[in-house]
C-alpha cells in the first residue's frame, strides 16, 4: 500500500512537469555536483576575513538550506550597525553550468508538504554553499546603519568568509524573545548571541515602525503546517504569528533595498521584485465601507496601512480573515528590469521605493542573478547580463514563480484534502477568498481548509461571509469542493 508521503510527492511530480517545472536534475547537473568536494575557497569579489564576528542563522526548523547569517553592533549614538551574510553561490555555480541551467529552467525550489524539490542540488543547496552551523563559507555581506528610528543610513556591500556561530529555528528563538521559553542550546552555547538577538529584534522592531509609517503594509496570515508520523500525515495545525520570522523578514526588507541602491550607485541593472498599485483598490474600498471605514479614490499605501493598522486593534479576531482578503485583492508580484538611471518602479505593498531579491540564492534564481551583478560590480567588471537577457530572465521567473506557486497550493490542498475526507458533509462558517472568472473560492479558519464554492456562489465577492457543506474532496487533483448551505 502506498504511503501518503508517497502518495503526495508523486501528485507533487505531476503537477510540476504539467506547469513546466522539473522535478529531477539532469545527469550533467548530478555530475557537476559529484565532482565538487569541498566549499570553493576563492570569489570574484574581493574577501575581508569576518568569521570571528557572532554571526548565526535563524530558519525553519527543518531547514537545511541556509542562505543568510546577520549580526549587529551598537555605535556610540544609538545607531546600530547591521551586517547581513549572503551565502556566496555563484562560487560554486558558474553561470551557464548545467547546476545553473536547470536552476534558470526552475527559478525557485518548490516546497510540499511532502517533499522539497530544491532549486539546486542538494549538495550545493544544504551542504557547500549554505552557511552550515561550524563552517567557513564564502558570503556576499550587506552592511547598513540603522537608526533607533529605525532610519537606515549609511550601507555598504562587499565579499567575506563568514562562520555561523549558532543554527537558530524561529520557534525556540520566538519563544524566547516572547517570554515563553528558554534560551536555545546553540545560542545559550555561544556567550553573547542572547544580546545579540535582542539588538536584531530591536533593530528589525524599528526598521518595521518606520516602513508602517511610511505605508507599508501589516496582514497576519494563516499559514498552516502539515504534520506527519513518519510517512502518515496526521493532521494539518494552523500557525501563529512568529517574532523571529519577523525579525529576519525586516533585516531582509533593508537588505534587499541595500543591494538595490548598490547596484544603481555602481550604474548596473538590477532585477526589481514589485508590486504595482492594487488591481481591485475599488473592491478594498468597497471592504472598507462596509466596516465604516473610507479610502481615498486613487491607490494609497499609507491609507491602506493605516486602515489595517485600526482593524487590528478594533477587530483582532478578524484581523487574518481581512488580512486573506486585501492580499488577494492587491495582485501578485513579478520581477521587473530597473536599467541604469532609470526610475525605480517600486513596490507597493512594502512602501519602499528600492526592492530587489538578494538574500536567498540557494532558493531562488533571481538573488543569484543579483549575486552575479553585485560580485561583477564588486570586481570592477562588466555586467553578465545584458538588459534585454535581464528582461527575458525576469519574464520567465515571474511566470516559474507563479506555477511553483500553483503547484504549491495543489500539492497543500491534496494533503488537506487527505485528512478531512472523513468530514465530507460537515458545515462550516466560512469567508469569499477568491472570486474570478475561475470560480468563486471559500476559506474557512477552523480546520483551516480552502476550497472551492461549487453551488450557491452567486452573488458573493471578496469578504463576504457565508456558511458552507463540505460536498467532496478530490486528493489526486487538489480540490476540496463546498457548496453553501443555509
Amino acid at each position: 500500500m502506498t504511503s501518503q508521503r508517497a502518495h503526495l510527492q508523486a501528485i507533487a511530480v505531476v503537477a510540476m512537469r504539467a506547469r513546466g517545472l522539473e522535478p529531477d536534475f539532469p545527469p550533467a547537473a548530478t555530475a557537476q555536483a559529484a565532482a565538487l568536494q569541498s566549499p570553493p575557497r576563492s570569489s570574484e569579489a574581493p574577501t575581508r576575513d569576518l568569521r570571528s564576528l557572532l554571526w548565526f542563522s535563524i530558519d525553519n526548523d527543518d531547514s537545511r538550506d541556509l542562505d543568510q547569517l546577520s549580526v549587529a553592533e551598537p555605535l556610540a549614538n544609538g545607531d546600530m550597525k547591521i551586517c547581513v551574510a549572503i551565502a556566496d553561490v555563484d562560487a560554486a555555480v558558474d553561470k551557464d553550468s548545467p547546476v545553473d541551467r536547470h536552476a534558470a529552467l526552475n527559478t525557485t525550489s518548490v516546497y510540499t508538504p511532502a517533499i522539497i524539490f530544491p532549486m539546486l542540488p542538494e549538495k550545493f543547496s544544504t551542504d557547500l554553499t549554505s552557511l552550515n552551523p561550524d563552517q567557513n563559507r564564502l558570503a556576499i555581506v550587506v552592511e547598513f546603519v540603522a537608526s533607533a528610528s529605525g532610519v537606515v543610513s549609511q550601507s555598504d556591500v562587499y565579499g567575506a568568509l563568514v562562520h555561523n556561530h549558532a543554527k537558530l529555528a524561529y520557534n525556540a528563538v520566538d519563544a524566547w524573545l516572547a517570554g515563553r521559553g528558554p534560551l536555545p542550546p546553540a545560542a545559550a552555547a555561544v556567550p553573547g548571541i542572547d544580546e545579540q538577538l535582542k539588538m536584531q529584534d530591536r533593530a528589525a522592531q524599528a526598521l518595521d515602525r518606520e516602513r508602517r509609517e511610511h505605508g507599508a503594509l501589516q496582514f497576519e496570515t494563516l499559514e498552516v503546517q502539515h504534520v506527519f508520523d513518519g510517512d502518515t500525515l496526521e493532521e494539518v495545525r494552523p500557525q501563529a504569528p512568529n517574532r523571529a520570522k519577523a525579525l529576519i523578514e525586516n533585516l531582509m526588507v533593508a537588505s534587499n533595498g541595500v543591494v538595490a541602491r548598490f547596484l544603481d550607485g555602481r550604474g548596473f541593472p538590477s532585477l526589481r521584485r514589485v508590486v504595482r498599485s492594487p488591481e481591485r483598490w475599488d473592491r478594498i474600498r468597497d471592504l472598507a465601507a462596509g466596516l465604516g471605514e473610507r479610502l481615498p479614490a486613487a491607490p494609497d499605501a499609507k491609507a491602506l496601512g493605516d486602515f489595517l493598522a485600526r482593524r487590528r486593534q478594533t477587530a483582532p479576531e478578524l484581523f487574518a480573515d481581512l488580512s486573506h482578503t486585501v492580499i488577494r485583492l492587491l495582485g501578485s508580484g513579478e520581477y521587473v528590469v530597473d536599467p541604469p538611471g532609470a526610475e525605480p518602479p517600486g513596490h507597493f505593498g512594502l512602501a519602499v521605493r528600492d526592492y530587489t531579491h538578494s538574500t536567498a540564492p540557494n532558493r531562488r534564481y533571481p538573488d543569484l542573478i543579483t549575486q552575479r551583478l553585485v560580485k561583477a560590480s564588486l570586481a570592477r567588471h562588466s555586467p553578465p547580463y545584458e538588459v534585454a537577457e535581464l528582461e527575458s530572465l525576469a519574464a520567465h521567473c515571474t511566470r516559474q514563480e507563479d506555477n511553483a506557486n500553483k503547484v504549491e497550493r495543489q500539492v497543500r490542498k491534496s494533503a488537506t484534502a487527505m485528512v478531512i475526507a472523513p468530514r465530507v458533509g460537515e458545515r462550516f462558517d466560512a469567508i469569499v477568498a477568491g472570486a474570478s472568472n475561475k470560480g468563486t473560492f471559500v476559506r474557512v479558519a477552523t480546520p483551516p481548509i480552502e476550497g472551492k464554492l461549487v453551488a450557491g456562489e452567486q452573488g458573493l465577492d471578496v469578504g463576504d461571509r457565508v456558511r458552507v457543506r463540505l460536498a467532496s474532496v478530490d486528493i489526486d487533483r487538489g480540490y476540496i469542493d463546498f457548496v453553501r448551505s443555509s
